[in-house]
């Protein structure tokens, strides 16, 4: 098997070519057919996530077809499209597994992380944590779903039933997230790194009312705020642009550190709160939600053997969309 592989922090992946560890019993063995390129591999990769698998194959958007089950695994079929995230596995006897918080659970496992993900030309994962997919779409425009969609629906609930929201950092997950909360009805205005038109006009392509800088205050006071953008510094800026009562959302894994901020910015009952990865209940909800809102992913395919330019693309800024690994 062909894989691009971690072997030390903040230093490019390698190709490798070694053989495939066994199936478990609980376990589907997948042939990849495409795996996104996310921020948290970046993360990953920069050092930023400390204390990963060494060596590690990374990737957790991952769409392929089954080509082997374990003997305890039923629902699923040889051949068919399935789509591994972030959440790989849990323990399912910790008091946060047991409350239906699993996205917490006290001893956890992440594809691409602490499991080998999908940057290679197969991979195993945990039945439990296998997403069934449809057929019509191609793997390339499914795999941003597999994280950047789920994570992004994950934040859109935090945020309640906000009306006008604000998207910092409009990339894999905002396009995606835009089209779900423009089917909901939601008015969106995107906020980019400052000066970057083409993102802006980028964003008003997919229904944002409102596109400008991150530096800007948007034309009227927000019931919410999205961050997934990796800025500490935008937390208090989004707390200046929500209304009164209005919630700050922080959706990703790592983020700088957020500067000190006058108590009045979150006085009158604003909120900020964190989103940690996701449950398999938020993958149902949202994969039924995306096949009637018709998502439309932008994405830009890279060889399995460039993974390494798709994440220098990412950590540049310079991609609109999200990156995708085809083996």
């Amino acid at each position: 098997m062909r894989a691009m592989v971690l072997e030390t922090p903040q230093q490019p992946l390698v190709q490798r070519e070694f053989e495939p560890r066994p199936v478990a019993e609980d376990e589907v063995r997948i042939a990849v057919e495409a795996c996104g390129v996310c921020r948290t591999d970046l993360h990953v990769v920069d050092g930023e996530l400390t204390h990963p698998k060494l060596p590690l194959v990374p990737g957790h958007e991952i769409v392929g077809r089954v080509t082997e089950t374990g003997a305890g695994v039923k629902g699923f079929a040889q051949g068919q499209r399935v789509g591994v995230p972030w959440l790989g596995r849990t323990c399912h006897s910790c008091a946060y597994c047991r409350m239906g918080r699993e996205n917490l659970c006290d001893d956890p496992g992440f594809t691409g992380y602490t499991i080998d993900g999908g940057y290679a030309e197969e991979c195993v994962a945990a039945a439990d944590y296998t997403f069934a997919l449809p057929e019509g779409p191609s793997a390339e425009s499914l795999a941003p779903l597999l994280c950047a969609g789920l994570i992004g629906y994950r934040c859109l609930r935090m945020a309640g039933d906000a009306h006008r929201l604000g998207l910092y950092g409009f990339g894999a997950a905002a396009h995606i997230l835009a089209q779900v909360a423009r089917h909901e009805g939601r008015e969106i205005h995107a906020f980019t790194r400052p000066g970057d038109h083409a993102a802006q006009e980028f964003a008003r392509s997919l229904g944002a009312v409102w596109a400008g800088g991150s530096d800007e205050a948007p034309p009227a006071a927000l019931d919410a705020a999205i961050i997934f953008a990796p800025v500490g510094a935008l937390v208090p800026a989004a707390l200046k642009a929500v209304r009164k009562g209005g919630v700050v959302v922080c959706g990703g894994i790592h983020m700088s550190d957020i500067p000190a901020f006058p108590y009045a910015d979150l006085w009158e009952e604003r909120v900020i709160r964190s989103v940690a990865n996701l449950t398999r209940q938020d993958g149902e909800e949202f994969f039924a939600l995306a096949a009637k809102t018709e998502i439309e992913t932008t994405v830009v395919p890279f060889p399995l053997e460039q993974a390494n330019e798709a994440l220098d693309d990412l950590r540049s800024g310079r991609l609109q969309g999200a990156a995708v690994l085809v083996p």
